[in-house]
């Protein structure tokens, strides 16, 4: 492996998290990529080149967790980076007839996900001497809609540990910085949320959402400013939405 910082992003198998990794390649990190299905990261890597590094990883698992820290801080070079970037929402259900199970995953992806890696990897980070934490939030994290309790609720308890991780660790060399991004079209999300391709045509109908590239741009951007420039908080919407129940479409 070339000598380059080295920068973990979870969820990497897909979407925003396999864009970033592709652009944090070309920005000279090594990128591992981690994520639950080892065949998309494989194919991942290989479009990457020498650049990236796959690792499975599922961030709901402590053992599983474990073993990729392991892996990174065995690695010859520094951990400058880590990308929080697994999660994901399941149904629409009112909170009067949420599902449990659903609430539980999201809880547990979401937030708990974020609270593993965090752990597992905040000592390589600071040890680094300029280290970043980017966490991939929504504005799910500070806006409630009907439909979407249980996902606001992880996002908003997301938020509430990046904040907190932040005052912890005022005075050490790493930085903590939350993207949150509105209306996103990307091939699973949605589609893994509502089950049905009908309903995620019809969120995106009249709109040109952003992009996984857009959030990945984003990331980039934040990830590599001078060290002692936090941006602790970017929210990015496309231009046709104004808030989560305000959004310009056009005529069909």
């Amino acid at each position: 492996m070339e000598q380059k910082k080295i920068a973990v992003v979870t969820g990497a198998s897909s979407g925003i998290g396999a864009a970033t990794a592709r652009r944090l390649a070309t920005e000279g990190f090594h990128v591992v990529a981690a994520a639950r299905r080892a065949e998309r990261l494989d194919d991942l890597v290989n479009q990457i080149g020498p650049a990236a590094t796959a690792i499975t990883c599922d961030v709901t698992s402590d053992e599983s967790v474990a073993a990729l820290a392991a892996q990174v801080t065995g690695l010859d070079a520094p951990l400058a980076l880590l990308v929080n970037n697994a999660g994901g929402a399941r149904g629409m259900d009112p909170v009067g007839g949420g599902q449990v199970a659903d609430w539980q995953w999201m809880y547990d992806v979401n937030v708990l996900g974020t609270l593993r890696m965090t752990k597992a990897l905040l000592p390589a980070l600071e040890a680094s001497g300029a280290g970043t934490i980017v966490t991939v939030g929504s504005t799910a994290a500070f806006t409630v809609y009907e439909g979407g309790g249980g996902y606001t609720a992880a996002k908003h308890a997301q938020n509430a540990l990046v904040g907190t991780l932040r005052l912890e660790i005022a005075g050490k060399p790493v930085r903590v910085i939350e993207i949150d991004p509105g209306m996103v079209r990307t091939e699973e999300f949605s589609l893994n949320r509502l089950g049905d391709q009908a309903k995620v045509d019809a969120i995106y109908a009249g709109v040109k959402p952003l992009t996984a590239d857009d959030i990945a741009d984003c990331i980039a951007f934040v990830a590599t400013r001078p060290q002692h420039v936090n941006i602790d908080r970017l929210v990015v919407r496309p231009i046709a939405q104004a808030a989560q129940h305000k959004v310009a479409r056009e005529p069909s």
